[in-house]
């Protein structure tokens, strides 16, 4: 989902596939960094001979206010489930029926009626990842799947603990620690949330989208940290594992969608569809290290990525998921006052 790392993967799959050339022109992509992969791009410009750019931000928050500022000449964007509804309701994505598609018949089931998209009529699925904690186990023995590694953290953590900067999703962790539930309106869980959240912040080195470099290095021994982007640190420092907090974490989708003002309409639907197709959706979780929603695609992916603890929620832990939603306003206005306050 997540923030572009600056850390480059070469594990894709390239499929070549002879396609006769369907269109022409240009596509313009907008994109959570190093989240689009080259091989895929190169493929689907070689099947409709259509030039394709792509343009990366950091988070949801800039790519909206990018959107809503217009002007912008993207045709598509990737944007996270809990942000969905607020584009639709802005009138920001098209209507382009994803779910009348050729390859839409290759979306998993689970993945089709979506509390975000009900019946895929503005998005179809990129990847789907968790949100939980990662720590470098070379220092820290103790329990992997608990959030008290970041709101309670042992001695040898202290001051070596980055929190990434996504308002929802450090909350909604924090609320899970205390006893509640994702955008609960109890003024008394919220209160306990923001006092954790208050207590373990001088204990914190950071609250920041930092480098692979300063976990590979171990300049940082711990985050709250996107399953993908943990399985790329574990490739280059083993000593780092990934955890599923048992008080509560994220499961979360991104979505690719047309927007309402794109100019590249028709290769825009193009592209949609492509990536629905089992080696496409292949390419993009071999190179994200995330998992998609596209039936058929493990065939084209990664052995070691299947397999990885990363990719395989245990199943004493998977009620302890809760999905990524977006909070009545309300709520939401709560959580900026109280993350305001944190990143002072």
């Amino acid at each position: 989902m997540k923030y572009a790392y600056r850390l480059a993967v070469s594990t894709a799959l390239f499929v070549a596939v002879s396609f006769p050339a369907l269109a022409e022109g240009q596509l313009n992509i907008y994109n959570f960094g190093l989240y689009t992969p080259p091989d895929l791009i190169k493929k689907f410009e070689k099947t409709y001979d259509v030039k394709v750019s792509v343009t990366e931000y950091d988070s949801n928050e800039t790519a909206m206010a990018k959107i809503e500022a217009g002007g912008h000449g993207f045709d598509i964007i990737v944007p996270s489930a809990y942000v969905v509804p607020i584009y639709i309701k802005k009138g920001l994505l098209m209507k382009s029926e994803p779910d009348q598609m050729s390859n839409f018949k290759n979306v998993k089931a689970e993945w089709v009626d979506v509390d975000w998209d009900k019946g895929r009529h503005y998005t179809a699925p990129w990847v789907w990842g968790t949100t939980g904690v990662m720590v470098n186990t070379k220092i820290y023995k103790g329990d992997l799947n608990t959030s008290s590694i970041i709101f309670d953290p042992p001695e040898e953590l202290k001051g070596k603990i980055n929190v990434i900067p996504s308002i929802n999703e450090v909350i909604n962790m924090a609320i899970g620690y205390v006893g509640g539930e994702p955008c609960t309106s109890d003024k008394k869980i919220l209160k306990a949330a923001r006092d954790k959240l208050m207590a373990a912040k001088p204990y914190w080195a950071s609250i920041d989208y930092p480098s692979f470099e300063k976990f590979i290095k171990e300049d940082l021994q711990a985050s709250i940290f996107w399953s993908g982007a943990a399985m790329r640190i574990r490739a280059e420092n083993p000593g780092f594992a990934y955890g599923y907090p048992k008080q509560g974490y994220t499961l979360w989708q991104d979505n690719i969608a047309i927007l309402a003002d794109a100019k590249n309409v028709k290769n825009a639907k193009l592209f949609l569809n492509f990536v629905m197709a089992p080696e496409n959706a292949a390419l993009i979780s071999n190179y994200t290290r995330y998992g998609n929603a596209i039936k058929g695609s493990e065939a084209f992916m990664d052995p070691e990525l299947l397999k990885a603890p990363e990719m395989n929620i245990p199943a004493a832990l998977k009620t302890s998921a809760h999905s990524l939603t977006t909070c009545p306003a309300y709520v939401q206005d709560i959580y900026t006052k109280i993350w305001t306050e944190l990143t002072k």
